[in-house]
């Protein structure tokens, strides 16, 4: 498989471990000193373990019925990469407070003992 297929097939992996809240998997292709930018509280997460509590939050109070990839680009060298993505997340929790949230995705990657590594992530959502 190419760089460009083998970083797809990650995402991809990434998305359906959230589907099945499976944080194993999640954490699974992320750098020890990965940093991520989301869109709840908090802004900024550094390290694996602040990034695990955002899903402990996230899954606490959703049960994602969708979290998935509509468009992804992904563009990778030999060493590098990054890619980005629209994506959509809907909860069946039954919360009638619960809004469909459409959300962009931008991750970048590095080669790291021959295994591409997450090593950022930036979520966000369009304003209004």
């Amino acid at each position: 498989m190419d760089n460009q297929a083998t970083i797809r097939r990650l995402i991809e992996d990434w998305a359906a471990a959230v589907r099945r809240g499976d944080l194993n998997a999640i954490l699974a292709h992320h750098s020890a000193d990965f940093v991520m930018y989301d869109v709840p509280p908090p802004f900024q997460s550094i390290g694996l373990d602040a990034y695990r509590k955002t899903w402990d939050v996230f899954f606490a109070n959703t049960k994602p019925g969708v979290f998935d990839i509509d468009h992804l680009e992904v563009v990778a060298g030999e060493e590098v990469a990054f890619c980005f993505a629209t994506m959509k997340c809907s909860d069946k929790s039954g919360s009638a407070d619960y809004i469909h949230l459409p959300f962009r995705l931008t991750v970048g990657l590095k080669k790291i003992n021959q295994q591409w590594t997450i090593v950022h992530e930036h979520h966000s959502i369009p304003a209004e």
